[in-house]
């Protein structure tokens, strides 16, 4: 498996924004708009939280492992394979969500503001972003301590 790259995440928020976007601004032409669910933030929030727990979880037992403190429960190979699949995957996805709520806040932003539904609506978009971030930040930190040591030979 590949590392995750900044470009390949920034590329997929980037492709998310102006698809989001679009979309958004064809569906409220026809004069109605999606609602941004106000539980998206949360969601995207508990998922950062669960990546970073696990990797704070994992970089203690793995560093209690190379310091061969007595009593260290080492690590299984598998569920820290499974830790960074799951990062990578949620890392993946939250760039595409906080892409397509991104378009659909700068929409929001730019059209005229009338109603205070529409101004709840960017600012549940605006934490999306910031949570999808949050996540991506937390996986890219997940794989990182999950990664192995560089071999000389």
């Amino acid at each position: 498996m590949k590392q995750l790259r900044f470009r390949v995440l920034g590329g997929l928020f980037l492709v998310a924004v102006v698809l989001g976007w679009a979309g958004a601004r064809m569906w409220d032409s026809l004069g109605t708009l999606p609602g941004v669910p106000a539980a998206a933030p949360i969601v995207l929030g508990l998922i950062a939280v669960v990546l970073a727990a696990a990797a704070l979880s994992l970089r203690a037992r793995l560093r209690a492992q190379r310091e061969r403190r007595p009593g260290a429960k080492g690590v299984d190979p598998l569920v820290a394979a499974r830790a960074v699949v799951f990062g990578h995957a949620s890392a993946l996805v939250a760039a595409l969500v906080a892409g397509l709520y991104g378009g659909v806040g700068a929409l929001l932003l730019t059209s005229p503001i009338g109603t205070p539904a529409r101004h709840d609506q960017a600012v549940y978009a605006g934490l999306s972003v910031l949570t999808g971030i949050a996540v991506c930040a937390a996986a890219m930190w997940l794989e990182r301590i999950c990664r192995l040591p560089e071999d000389d030979s």
